[in-house]
């Protein structure tokens, strides 16, 4: 491998993700490899310690000496221990030769070496091995000067249940602990929704939970609509129901054709029987069939299972669109959108892109390319050993799939230029922000306060954050508010505690910011800051006492601007007031950009705010009672809930009652008893 670039790399990756709702995410553990791939590591350091104060590109030439010609993965350290990039190699010593050389490199690989304060080997048998371990590396360890694909987010599967008598199909996000057949991705939840729609019309397999098909002693809606066969309640025999459960998962397999002519066979057939309603049925399957292949916009007739990339890669900004081809049927696309080095090209940075894509997905037998990468023949030979299946990597040159790939193309290009203009447009407005309230610098994150509530009951505080690409939602926080001390409705009180539980976190994870080391850094160069440099608060003269209090009392007041923002007189939009620490309240001129910007920070906070508060109210609302006693699971729960018809009717209950009930003993009565009657002797 003699590609510089590629292996340098220096991107950073960024998505908007959606809403989290923990306070905080933590960072992926860091520790060895969770591969079985490579080879026991080996200790370089092994008869001599690196010499102490050490660092840059006379550390690495010590590791050279004694590094073998072999492939495996590196790992690069900062003084504080911290993983500053991980790279694979066909030759370790020839591909850390080239660190150790301090020349010839881009500026964030530049930086990168002379922050190098240690170095970690593991050897693996091939370079595909290599390639394998460190984007499973990558994906633990999130080196800043790495490719970092930030997958929150997960894909959206159909899954098609494999532990019930009858298998059920749904909607499917996350860690796939449950039995059954996986099929995707999709690019959104609305695809796998219409899909699924389609495939109960056409193979009328069960969306119910277990608990609704296990109690069902009539057949549903859904039955006599026909979008189901009903084997709740054994309108369809359970080897018919089997039937039907193998056609679907053979159409989502690839099998379409198969199915499809096999469904015409026997609607042919009931037609010759003269059975028209039976001929009905299957016409009506085919139909919906169908409309499953031909509801999302271009499908190929000769694509059966692919994923097609392209990117357009210009002005600083690369967009990799991504569409995912199952069952001859569009299944939607996503655009990325990498930080690339400037000197990287488009071919560059998708190659870096790939290998992380597939690293917790599954590989279709198709990868179509806008663009030929260097390591195309690796990766087919990696993702081949990964899935089990061959796959192969083109760049298609004529004909119906080139038509695709331009198709995919114009997609980058349109979604890149959509980016590029909010991209522009917000650093303006950031610089309009900097300039407006007189900042010593353009902000690189502001972060925006609010809290909702009904009367202080499920008080919740939103935290929203933006930044030079306008909204970071995989940055968003909720702050259940948890004192009992507050008042209900105090909003100080509310503010007080978001304010101390943020603050006290970040500095113990964090650390205070070097405000001086960032400023002197190119912005491009810098990941997106944990510290924000603003704070926007919905509120007045009073909140902002509050907050400033809490300032002061973790002693970070010069570490963060904090402003307020108050609704105007009769809270008409376009007459706030702004509160900042040593200046006399002001406002802004009713058509100020600034005004504007400000305004939709404040409406986003707000908006998820309502949100996460509507989301805490609901799932108060459909607790149940019995959810808060301790030795009382589902099993239990059914069973008092099936005797008793209501929580309601369980509270009430004697002792003798609750005994009755199958799977209750007498200490479990005693304790269901005891809760709900405060008096009721021990």
């Amino acid at each position: 491998m003699n590609s510089r670039k590629v292996e340098d790399g220096g991107i950073l990756y960024d998505e908007n993700e959606t809403d989290d709702e923990d306070e905080l995410v933590e960072s992926p553990a860091e520790g060895g490899p969770a591969s079985g791939l490579a080879t026991p590591g080996i200790d370089w350091n092994e008869g001599g310690d690196v010499p102490q104060g050490l660092i840059g590109a006379e550390l690495i030439q010590l590791f050279v000496k004694r590094l073998p010609n072999s492939p495996g993965v590196y790992r690069m350290f900062n003084a504080d221990g911290d993983v500053l990039y991980v790279g694979k190699a066909r030759s370790l010593k020839k591909r850390v030769t080239n660190y150790a050389q301090g020349r010839g490199h881009s500026n964030r690989i530049t930086q990168m070496i002379r922050q190098t304060a240690n170095m970690e080997f593991v050897t693996t048998r091939t370079e595909t091995e290599a390639l394998l371990l460190e984007a499973n590396l990558i994906k633990r360890l999130r080196p800043r000067f790495n490719v970092l694909l930030r997958d929150d987010k997960s894909f959206p599967y159909i899954l098609v249940t494999g532990d019930s008598r009858a298998p059920a199909i749904f909607k499917h996000r996350g860690a796939r602990s449950r039995k059954g057949d996986y099929f995707g991705p999709f690019a959104s939840a609305g695809a796998v929704g219409r899909t699924i729609n389609s495939l109960q019309r056409a193979f009328l397999l069960r969306t119910c939970t277990d608990s609704v098909f296990e109690t069902r002693t009539r057949p549903c809606l859904l039955y006599q609509i026909k979008r189901c066969s009903a084997p709740c309640t054994h309108e369809i025999s359970d080897e018919g129901y089997a039937d039907l459960v193998q056609e679907a998962k053979d159409f989502l397999s690839g099998k379409s054709q198969k199915v499809k002519a096999q469904m015409a066979e026997a609607m042919n057939a009931a037609a010759e029987d003269l059975d028209f309603e039976r001929a009905a049925v299957y016409r009506d399957r085919l139909a919906a069939l169908s409309h499953v292949q031909s509801h999302q916009g271009i499908n190929p007739a000769g694509v059966e299972e692919a994923d097609v990339f392209a990117i357009h890669h210009e002005g600083g900004i690369s967009c990799i669109q991504v569409f995912f081809f199952r069952t001859g049927q569009n299944w939607g696309n996503r655009a990325y959108f990498p930080k690339a080095d400037p000197q990287l090209t488009g071919a560059e940075v998708l190659n870096a892109f790939l290998a992380q894509f597939y690293d917790d997905k599954p590989c279709p037998r198709q990868i179509f390319l806008s663009e030929t990468v260097e390591e195309m023949d690796l990766l087919s030979q990696a993702l081949t050993e990964r899935s089990g299946h061959k796959v192969a990597i083109s760049v298609p040159q004529r004909g119906e799939k080139k038509d695709l790939v331009d198709h995919v193309v114009a997609n980058a290009r349109e979604a890149h230029g959509r980016k590029l203009a909010e991209t522009a447009s917000q650093s303006r407005l950031l610089e309009g922000f900097a300039a407006t309230f007189k900042l010593p610098y353009v902000p690189r994150r502001i972060e925006i306060y609010d809290n909702s509530h009904i009367m202080g009951t499920n008080a919740v505080g939103g935290m929203v954050v933006a930044g030079p690409e306008g909204f970071v939602k995989g940055q968003y926080r909720k702050f259940n508010i948890k004192s009992t001390e507050i008042t209900p409705g105090d909003d100080f009180g509310m503010m007080k505690e978001v304010m101390t539980r943020r603050f006290s976190r970040l500095i113990k994870e964090e650390g205070l910011p070097d405000r001086k080391a960032d400023q002197g850094a190119e912005a491009a160069d810098l990941p997106f800051p944990a510290w924000p440099d603003v704070i926007l608060i919905d509120g007045g003269q009073g909140q902002m006492t509050a907050v400033r209090a809490i300032l002061e009392e973790l002693g970070i007041t010069d570490q963060v601007i904090a402003i307020g923002v108050a609704k105007g007189a009769d809270r008409e939009a376009g007459r706030e007031r702004f509160f900042m620490k040593g200046i006399a309240d002001f406002s802004l001129p009713p058509r100020d950009p600034v005004l504007y910007f400000v305004q939709r920070l404040r409406d986003e906070a707000h908006r998820f705010a309502i949100g996460s508060h509507r989301a805490r109210r609901k799932k108060e609302m459909v607790r149940n009672p019995l959810d808060e006693i301790a030795g009382i699971g589902p099993t239990r729960k059914r069973a008092l809930l099936q005797h008793f018809g209501t929580a309601k009717a369980v509270s009430r209950a004697a002792m003798a009652d609750l005994m009755a009930v199958a799977g209750i003993s007498e200490s479990v009565a005693r304790l269901v008893y005891n809760h709900f009657h405060e008096d009721a002797a021990g």
